[in-house]
């Protein structure tokens, strides 16, 4: 009778697989509300989906901020629409990232100054020039067990995605290179 073992270092393992999940976009405005609606003009324009409004929760006197005042606008893309767009970002980046912009959960984020350096976007005078931030989020098969309804549980440790994971995921896929490993070499 035969039997088989799993392998947790095989590399062929379809439940070490990372993955993007997400692609999120977000621009901050503050209190300035034409600031604001030159965001959502330019997340509709950058990806033809409406974003959502950030509204503040608390009162902050010193910042002039109040309850139910939108502050900023954010918008998330996922499957194809989410890795071409995040492929044309990075060439706004020059596909250079730094390791700070790596998290220790496998979370990527950085901004890009201006629009119109992502690849194909033209300059629109109605929107000017502004830049935005991206967060991606990468997971593996198996993560949806921490956002489930029904007997919700963590996700074990060795299971995580680490900093280094996600940078080689980057570096693999993406061809990105890493500024401070750049300047080492």
């Amino acid at each position: 009778m035969k039997t088989t073992t799993a392998n947790t270092t095989n590399p062929i393992n379809p439940m070490t697989r990372i993955r993007v999940e997400k692609v999120t976009l977000n621009i901050g405005a503050g209190k300035d509300q034409q600031k604001l609606e030159k965001g959502v003009a330019l997340l509709k324009y950058l990806t033809g989906i409406p974003p959502v409004k950030c509204i503040t929760q608390k009162r902050i006197p010193t910042w002039g901020l109040r309850p139910g005042l939108p502050i900023g606008c954010k918008l998330t893309l996922r499957g194809e629409k989410a890795i071409d767009f995040l492929k044309r970002s990075l060439v706004a980046k020059e596909k250079m990232l730094s390791l700070k912009n790596f998290d220790e959960r496998g979370t990527v984020s950085f901004g890009v100054p201006e629009y119109i350096d992502v690849e194909g976007v033209k300059y629109n005078p109605e929107i000017g020039t502004t830049g935005f931030e991206i967060a991606v989020t990468l997971e593996r098969p198996g993560f949806h067990v921490k956002k489930r309804r029904v007997r919700a549980s963590r996700i074990g440790g060795d299971h995580n995605i680490t900093k280094e994971e996600s940078i080689k995921f980057f570096t693999e896929n993406f061809k990105i290179k890493i500024k401070e490993m750049e300047a080492a070499v």
